[in-house]
């Protein structure tokens, strides 16, 4: 298990992860398997997405902020209830094939971590799973 640090600088932002995974991924020296990126926080997520236009981050965050606006009437006291119900929309992990050392991610894809409630201190794992041995 490969625990990562960053830091978040704004309440939401979508932030492509894939150099940290992929730098990790090396560290480990798995060859072939899966890597599985894993959020331990309630008010943060993981996707997959677009990472050749960063319009497509701001298109997803506008969009879960019209779906899960602030202001709704939330019982949840903190303030940050619309910050539990983006991360639950989006999820705590994203697993993704190891081929030859690297991930295989379509053309145009990368890992996002999404920031509902910053700015934070966050921290992701990334765990090698091991391929079938021949």
């Amino acid at each position: 298990m490969i625990s990562l640090s960053l830091e978040t600088h704004e309440r939401v932002a979508l932030i492509d992860v894939t150099p940290l995974v992929e730098k990790a991924l090396a560290a480990s020296g798995l060859h072939e398997g899966a890597a599985l990126v894993y959020c331990p926080h309630t008010t943060a997520g993981l996707t997959i997405n677009e990472n050749a236009d960063p319009t497509v981050r701001r298109d997803i965050a506008m969009t879960l902020e019209r779906l899960v606006p602030v202001d709704l009437p939330f019982a949840h006291l903190e303030g940050n209830s619309d910050a539990h119900v983006k991360a639950s929309l989006m999820g705590s992990s994203v697993t993704v094939p190891v081929e030859g050392g690297r991930l295989a991610l379509g053309t145009w894809q990368g890992i996002y971590f999404g920031e509902f409630d910053g700015p934070r201190r966050r921290r992701l794992i990334v765990q090698p799973l091991s391929g079938p041995r021949s």
